[in-house]
């Protein structure tokens, strides 16, 4: 079947921002004038096609990033929105995973936000391209020169100024296109939103907007050597050539291309989509994906439809009306319904049942999908997050994503033991389609216990439980994801011996225990010199020592990280030892080390911003000191304050209600984890004996 659109022409893209900065507004108005929707839907309204589940609607904020298909002058947009709150933050990582370029949306009066950081260095980590939308100009307070301080400060970013607006904050009426170097206005009283008008700059914007264009040459010219001495000679620099160096820095991650407007006001929507046509790449503009292949060669699949069939599952959703939808990005070879595919992640057969394109969550059934294409697939059955989907002839397997740990648990139970069945199936459907949050049972309570990426998180999992799976749950109080880890090096020795009726088991080992920096996880090493300890059994033995620091440490059995277990000697029998008695022996040595190694309690500590008007600052500071809260910057915006702190999660349940009461509902804030950091001993020694009466109390 041949191509409705060439691949050249298709952007996969996404919208990234900190929560409030107006992605989804920013999606609608790209849906409208794409021509996707008749009229506009409004967040605010709870009217957003892209924000189509009810806690959405309700709360005005995106949950699950929503894809849609459209098309501008000629090219498909693959488009994903994606959440801005941090609970969320898996729907970004798993996006970024499988997108070509992004939208970064940034508050013209916020600038760069927390969150906005954390989407950046996402985007960073898959070395994704990017252009920026300075939105809100209308808004009082708006500063875009300072956004482009802040990202260039903050993010290391290289702002490639486009554009500069016709009048500030409610008398923002335009913008000066700095490549055609001339004037688009937005009239108020045009009954129709699609049009603007073209006219010459005026006098008065003249000389600032030739100042911009000699900067955004400059710019460029590190990209273009040629460039400079053009434009010093005095010879004028077409707009197509600055284009063609803005496209080549852009994808290279050289420059980020800034487009400026009021989404909400529908200015600067259209140079917009013109941007992400003009700079983003295509699939066949990134390099092949690669991937491992048969025993672990480096392999790579080009975006072409005649190359072996590669995908990457990246999000998983049940569908009240076709059932388990599986998100597939296509990186090379085609894909028809009904065709057979091999789950290389996981060994195993797939079938697919039918192919759709989705649009938010309507959808549209479709025979065959192509290289660069994103689709949802039905009838997959083992398929998870993260898997790939492949030719079974020509097997590869795709970098997986990074899934971040959770940060806070809760115990659920059923509202009645009739439920029980119903509760663990919903929670096993909604953990598939969600990596981020985890179930377990406790083994000491036989409780249920979930864990997510904050408060909120949990509470639309419960809220889904209640709407989409008509499961009732209580639940108990939140707990905070306590780790422990060392403080000092050891050495430390276990022999397994254990002799019963034929053959015995004997594993005896030296293992040495080192603190990490923070963040640093669990590594293990061996170090053994002349095979006192046989290398079969070097990896018995990291498996085991792992496996009881997972289980938990000796302070208050909380899981331990950033250690290395390194075994350096030992010695062996050569009948009765085996994997067996190596693990055991692992996990003893551990256990012992930890007793020894001045084992500490670790907590996670919160990045905080708060906006708050000034009259309410002493509050605010005085209320973050009580809960422990470290003030590590002030600045001054319009008419307010952003105050900057670093805070255990462990004080922050319930504070924006605290928030709110303390400043009369006039202060906003956010909220995103940034580092496990060591328990003071007297609130350690509180920790641990909580811990211990919730055991007794369920005993």
């Amino acid at each position: 079947m041949a191509r409705q659109v060439p691949i050249v022409n298709t952007r996969n893209i996404g919208i990234i921002a900190h929560i409030d900065a107006g992605k989804t507004t920013t999606s609608e108005r790209i849906l409208f004038y794409t021509g996707v929707s008749s009229k506009i839907g409004e967040v605010h309204d709870g009217q957003a096609v892209m924000d189509w589940m009810e806690q959405e609607q309700e709360r005005g904020i995106t949950i699950t990033s929503a894809a849609t298909t459209c098309f501008w002058r000629n090219h498909r947009l693959n488009l994903i929105d994606t959440p801005g709150h941090v609970d969320f933050t898996i729907e970004v990582e798993r996006s970024l995973r499988v997108l070509d370029g992004v939208v970064a949306v940034f508050c013209a009066v916020g600038c760069v936000q927390p969150q906005s950081e954390t989407v950046w260095r996402q985007a960073d980590r898959y070395g994704v391209p990017r252009i920026a939308f300075i939105n809100k100009m209308d808004r009082l307070g708006s500063d875009y020169k300072r956004c482009l301080r802040e990202m260039t400060e903050r993010l290391a970013a290289r702002p490639a100024l486009l554009q500069i607006p016709i009048g500030t904050e409610d008398k923002f009426e335009g913008l000066v296109d700095l490549l055609e170097m001339r004037a688009l206005y937005y009239p108020k009283n045009i009954e129709d939103l699609t049009k603007f008008e073209i006219k010459p700059i005026p006098a008065s914007l003249l000389e600032e907007a030739r100042a911009a264009r000699s900067s955004l040459i400059e710019t460029l010219a590190d990209i273009d050597d040629s460039l400079i001495e053009d434009f010093l000679d005095g010879k004028e620099v077409e707009a197509s050539r600055l284009r063609s160096i803005l496209r080549r820095g852009t994808i290279d991650l050289k420059c980020v291309p800034i487009f400026l407007g009021s989404a909400f006001k529908n200015k600067g929507v259209q140079p917009l989509l013109d941007g992400v046509v003009d700079f983003l790449p295509s699939p066949l503009d990134i390099k092949p994906v690669e991937g491992l292949g048969p025993k672990e060669s480096q392999e790579t699949r080009p975006a072409d439809d005649n190359a072996p069939f590669s995908a990457l599952a990246f999000k998983l959703m049940s569908d009240p009306f076709v059932g388990h939808l599986t998100f597939l990005r296509i990186y090379s070879g085609t894909l028809k319904s009904g065709d057979q595919v091999y789950n290389s992640t996981r060994e195993k057969k797939e079938k697919i049942g039918r192919l759709l394109k989705m649009h938010a969550n309507k959808r549209e059934e479709i025979k065959e999908a192509e290289a660069g294409d994103i689709v949802a697939a039905v009838g997959l059955k083992n398929s998870s997050t993260g898997d790939t989907l492949c030719d079974e002839r020509q097997p590869l397997i795709l970098e997986r994503m990074h899934i971040p740990e959770p940060v806070i648990h809760i115990a659920l139970t059923p509202k009645s033991k009739d439920e029980l069945d119903k509760l663990s199936q919903a929670l096993g459907k909604l953990a598939s389609e969600d990596p981020s949050f985890r179930v377990r049972t406790d083994k000491e309570t036989g409780e249920t216990v979930i864990s997510g990426m904050g408060e909120l998180h949990l509470e639309i999992i419960v809220d889904r439980l209640l709407r989409e799976f008509k499961v009732g749950a209580n639940l108990g109080a939140p707990q905070v994801a306590y780790r422990e880890t060392i403080t000092k090096s050891v050495e430390v020795e276990h022999k397994h011996i254990r002799q019963t009726g034929g053959r015995g088991q004997y594993g005896h080992v030296w293992l040495r225990l080192e603190p990490l920096p923070p963040g640093s996880g669990l590594v293990y090493e061996t170090a053994v010199v002349g095979g006192t300890v046989p290398k079969e059994y070097h990896a018995a033995v990291g498996e085991g020592a792992l496996e009881a620091a997972r289980k938990g440490g000796v302070r208050g059995g909380f899981p331990v990280t950033d250690l290395k277990v390194t075994l350096f000697d030992g010695s062996f029998h050569e009948v009765d030892s085996s994997e067996m008695a190596f693990a055991m022996a692992g996990s003893m040595a551990l256990k012992t080390g930890l007793g020894k190694a001045g084992s500490i309690i670790l907590e996670p500590i919160m990045d905080l911003e708060v906006v708050t008007p000034e009259d309410f600052v002493g509050e605010v500071i005085g209320d973050l000191n009580a809960r422990r809260g470290r003030i590590n910057a002030m600045e001054s915006l319009a008419g307010a304050r952003l105050i900057k702190a670093s805070v255990p999660l462990a004080s922050m349940f319930g504070y924006s209600t605290e928030l709110r009461s303390k400043t009369q509902g006039r202060a906003t804030f956010s909220m995103q984890f940034g580092s496990y950091q060591s328990l003071p001993e007297g609130v350690a020694q509180e920790v641990i004996a909580q811990r211990e009466a919730r055991k007794e109390a369920r005993a």
